[in-house]
């Protein structure tokens, strides 16, 4: 049998089951203080966590099971929890602004992808996207002309689904705007100044019925992405917006939360006929 500290540690590759059990060296980490104050870190016996709040040993979280409450040598105490993949997005290093949790879901949606789906994705940014699409069970493409951000998009993917998820996610530093050199994708998503160069060569490499999701942030710049699809073989075009209201829930006190996370992006989803 393996040994708590031999299994992988977070490879959330889609033939195994996500980490679980107590906690292990290259463990991720969510701390969460009495405020709600969030840190993510990766377990590792020689380390200590360093706050204003005091140094919390790894140690004291490695064989601990999750949920645990552990205490800072100030005595703040901390909950520990694996992050989630919202968590994981919104607390991860950036290259690039990213596609927000709030987003990422419903992309997925739109795009209907699937285990096994070949997904043609740019531009790449801190990784994001691609982790969800690579979650999904999708082999992704990706075309991303910053050699930065390709490199911090890769740290951050292998930082949360592992070395396996590697096998699925081929990804190259070129411009989208030029033809691309793929045949038979099932999916594009596009996250780029101006998606509607893209959908030219976009319409040769993607197989007919196949579902393209543009990002843009502007209005202007969905209208523009709908004309282009309308000129090249796309059908069934739809543009949104997601909004994102949290409650405040206490008791007899229960009321909108005083912010909100309102526009961010407009995406926008059509198919290609035949």
């Amino acid at each position: 049998m393996t040994s708590p500290s031999e299994r992988p540690v977070h490879d959330l590759s889609t033939d195994q089951r996500p980490p679980h059990g107590p906690f292990a060296a290259g463990d991720l980490v969510l701390l969460t203080d009495t405020k709600s104050r969030r840190y993510l870190i990766t377990l590792d016996p020689e380390e200590a966590f360093h706050s204003h709040s005091g140094v919390l040993e790894h140690t004291e979280l490695i064989g601990q099971p999750e949920g645990s409450s552990v205490q800072s040598t100030k005595g703040q105490r901390f909950r520990a929890m694996r992050p989630t993949f919202e968590d994981y997005v919104l607390s991860m290093p950036r290259g690039a602004q990213v596609i927000y949790p709030k987003d990422i879901a419903p992309i997925l949606i739109l795009a209907d992808v699937a285990p096994g789906h070949r997904v043609f994705e740019s531009g790449i940014g801190s990784g994001a996207m691609s982790m969800g699409l690579l979650r999904a069970g999708a082999h992704v493409t990706g075309y991303e002309v910053r050699e930065d951000f390709a490199s911090r998009a890769e740290k951050n993917i292998v930082g949360f689904l592992g070395e396996a998820a590697m096998e699925r996610y081929d990804l190259h530093i070129r411009s989208a705007y030029e033809p691309l050199d793929l045949e038979d994708i099932d999916r594009v998503v596009l996250d780029l100044p101006e998606p509607w160069q893209v959908i030219p060569h976009a319409a040769v490499s993607m197989r007919p019925g196949g579902v393209l999701v543009a990002y843009t942030p502007s209005i202007t710049q969905a209208t523009q992405v709908r004309d282009a699809l309308a000129l090249h073989g796309f059908v069934e075009a739809k543009t949104m917006e997601v909004l994102h209201r949290n409650w405040h829930v206490e008791g007899m006190s229960v009321r909108p939360d005083h912010r909100m996370v309102a526009h961010t992006a407009f995406l926008t989803r059509a198919r290609l006929a035949a």
